[in-house]
């Protein structure tokens, strides 16, 4: 799959971000640079890398498009609120659009909150201690009732939210959030305290990334004399301040506004007491209207009012700070320490609070020369992000290149899917070395022994594997992967009273607080039928066909069943119960119309009962979905031996002989058929080859010496007639051949090895 497409829509998703974010900016800065600054800050910055770069990040994008929607349809609300029939139609897509973006990420539901803000602070220009009178207020019904429909809006939607998550939390392994694992409170408050803080630093210093941030990236605060508790503290106390200064506003602003009404644009006194900077001009230049009153002609300057500095800082620290509680661990723990992705709705607010700090410092400075620098700083700043941001993205160019440049972060996480990475490259030697290197760092991940001990099961190092299995096994009991393998494993080597009760063990496993209970049912599943399997190999065919019905009972819905159906017909068959049979066969072959082993076991149960023709339909159907599979001309092969048409098995059996060259059963299978067609020579070849696979096994040398016998070639038959009984001096057949040959030899004068 070719990634580019997705890389080009998420690119597009965030210039689309990008421009309503200035759009909106533009309201708080009006025209000019330190729109263009902000703007240029969230275009550039690198922890928006992650978000644009992978597709998962799709749903911040989607998540901030429609959070910048909503909130641009409510400050259309708030201007024309009380002059337009219409702007009831401008909440309700503010709504519309608010549920959209929770629909993307949960997160954007906070939209709300943001617009009640932006009414309350930034449109209405109040301060805390002016709140509450303004309750009290008739002429400030419109407010309130808006921000009733936010809340109620709000209220709805995350009602709504919880019923779909089944009104309780996600569940997630440990390693994802160690914190929210710990048995201390004093180490889960102090690490949940100090997150926000290595947040807030990525956003301002952006210089180390990574795709994962579980497990040990962040250690986990255990004491109070912990040097990074200084870090919270600063934290916490700067953003107190902050807070504080904004919403208490300066002694000066606060007199002018105690008589300010609540519509935004005047205050009650008919006077203003804002400074020059906090207006814009229409299309930069004063614009003049001319009235006339009472005959008098007048002209009035008609200025646009921009929010004060204190407004713009606390509607920026609220973009901050609310979008981001959902991932603070406050009211729920959730599945990670650090996600880069999450902080994408809540760097426009830092993006806001740099630009209005940039600004306050540009006005502060008197002389030309701190201006410059300021603007200077700026500047650097974006071209440092923006650097960054292309550096980072190519760490981004493939899953390799993005797990090494994780190992520095969190090398266990990283050189565990860096081992993912190179086995799916076929290196295998590399891959073994990375899950190593992973289990260096953090020994007890399930995941990362499970998948070593998968590798070494495939380069058949099948004691190795079995020892990882049960260490994965034994650092999460609930791995139902390990315990099928496991199983898998000792039934191949025989140990089947062990393989078992591993799979019983596994599909006693409850499938409650998993991380991925569809993959937990599917391997309890498969548990069932190899356990299911081991008793038909053994003949217990009741006790199979109870664990399969147990299997059917517990699949999942994404699990392939065809295989299950096609034991249940097998069973059935050979307890002949052929019409139960009949029907599982069908079965099997309605989930999945080109299984072929269902066309084979349903091929062999329409011979048994008379419906020839439509039997060797099934085989030369099987024989066409896979012509590369000789075990469908074997059984084509049997089939048509049983029908006595023997040129034609025989043809069938040298065709599956050639395919499986080194499977024994059916190279000897096929020299049997070509020995029934009396094709003798043909016969020796593949009983020679029967032979040379299984070097000890009796029945294969003596028949290799009884087709050798037939062909006259008596004293090779003889050596092969003495190997057989060297193995297994009790046979009868292989004595009376003897004998028969002796006489034969001794009438043409020949010696034996009795002489």
């Amino acid at each position: 799959m070719d990634p580019w497409g997705y890389h080009l829509v998420n690119i597009l998703l965030h210039a689309a971000v990008t421009g309503l974010f200035t759009n909106f900016s533009r309201i708080l800065f009006g025209d000019g640079y330190w729109t263009l600054i902000a703007g240029l800050l969230f275009a550039s910055h690198p922890i928006h890398t992650e978000a644009v770069a992978g597709i998962v990040g799709r749903a911040d994008i989607g998540a901030c498009l429609f959070f910048l929607l909503s909130l641009m349809c409510y400050v259309k609300h708030c201007s024309t609120r009380s002059s337009s029939s219409r702007t009831w139609g401008w909440i309700l897509g503010a709504g519309l659009c608010a549920g959209c973006s929770m629909l993307w990420k949960e997160q954007g539901v906070t939209v709300l909150a943001i617009s009640a803000v932006y009414d309350i602070f930034v449109f209405h220009r109040l301060k805390m201690h002016q709140i509450i009178p303004a309750l009290y207020k008739r002429k400030n019904l419109n407010l309130f009732f808006s921000i009733g429909l936010l809340t109620s809006w709000g209220t709805a939607l995350l009602g709504v939210r919880l019923y779909w998550m089944g009104n309780k939390p996600p569940s997630f392994s440990n390693s994802d959030n160690p914190a929210a694992d710990s048995d201390s409170f004093l180490t889960r408050m102090l690490t949940f305290l100090y997150l926000p803080t290595k947040n807030l630093w990525l956003l301002f210093c952006p210089d180390t990334l990574s795709f994962d941030w579980s497990m040990d990236a962040v250690p986990l605060l255990k004491a109070v004399s912990d040097w990074r508790n200084l870090h919270t503290v600063a934290f916490y106390a700067g953003l107190f301040l902050l807070a504080y200064f904004s919403l208490k506003g300066s002694s000066n602003e606060r007199e002018c506004n105690e008589k300010s009404i609540m519509n935004g644009k005047q205050n009650a006194n008919g006077h203003s007491c804002h400074s020059e900077m906090e207006y814009k001009t229409v299309e930069g230049k004063s614009s003049f209207a001319s009235k006339e009153e009472n005959g008098i002609k007048k002209h009035e300057i008609l200025k646009l009012q921009l929010p004060s500095t204190e407004n713009i800082v606390i509607l920026s620290l609220s973009l901050l700070i609310v979008p981001f509680i959902p991932a603070t661990n406050l009211f729920f723990y959730v599945g990670f320490v650090i996600a880069e992705r999450v902080l994408y709705v809540p760097s426009m607010g830092f993006c806001l609070l740099v630009t209005v700090g940039v600004r306050a410092l540009y006005v502060k400075a008197q002389k030309r020369f701190l201006k410059n620098l300021v603007f200077c700083s700026t500047a650097a700043l974006i071209v440092f992000y923006g650097l960054k941001t292309v550096v980072r993205n190519g760490d981004w160019q493939n899953e390799e290149m993005l797990y090494r440049s994780g190992i520095k972060v969190n090398p266990a996480k990283a050189w565990g899917n860096l081992g993912n990475v190179l086995k799916s490259q076929s290196k295998i030697s590399e891959a073994e070395s990375a899950y190593r290197n992973a289990l260096y760092y953090r020994s007890n991940m399930a995941d990362m022994l499970y998948n070593l001990g998968l590798l070494l099961q495939e380069n058949n190092r099948f004691s190795e594997a079995l020892h990882y299995y049960k260490l994965a096994i034994g650092s999460r009991p609930t791995l139902a992967s390990a315990y099928l393998n496991t199983g898998i494993i000792l039934m191949n080597q025989g140990k089947t009273e062990e393989a078992r009760r591993t799979f019983l063990k596994c599909s006693e496993i409850p499938d409650e607080n998993l991380k991925d209970p569809h993959a937990h049912k599917s391997s309890v599943t498969s548990c069932l039928y190899n356990l299911g399997k081991l008793f038909h190999e053994q003949g217990h065919y009741e006790d199979a066909l109870t664990v399969y019905k147990e299997a059917i009972q517990k699949m999942p819905r994404q699990f392939a069943p065809q295989s299950l159906y096609n034991m249940m017909g097998e069973a059935y068959m050979r307890m002949s119960r052929l019409p139960e049979a009949e029907h599982w066969y069908v079965e099997s072959l309605r989930s999945k119309s080109d299984h072929i082993p269902a066309h084979l076991t349903y091929g062999k149960l329409l011979a048994l009962t008379g419906r020839k023709s439509e039997a060797e339909k099934y085989f030369v159907k099987a024989i066409q979905l896979d012509p590369t599979k000789g075990n469908c001309y074997m059984h084509y092969g049997q089939f048509l031996l049983e029908e006595s048409r023997l040129i034609e098995a025989a043809e069938m059996a040298k065709k599956a002989a050639e395919l499986d060259n080194t499977e024994f059963d059916v190279v000897f299978n096929a020299a049997h058929m070509l020995r029934q067609a009396s094709l003798n020579e043909e016969a020796e070849k593949y009983y020679e080859m029967a032979a040379g696979l299984r070097p000890n096994y009796p029945a294969a040398l003596m028949n290799l010496g009884a087709i050798l016998h037939l062909n006259g070639k008596l004293k090779e038959a003889e050596e092969n007639y003495l190997l057989a009984l060297q193995l297994k001096p009790d046979d009868v057949i292989t004595q009376s051949n003897l004998r028969k040959l002796w006489n034969i030899m001794e009438k043409q004068g020949l010696k034996t090895s009795k002489t």
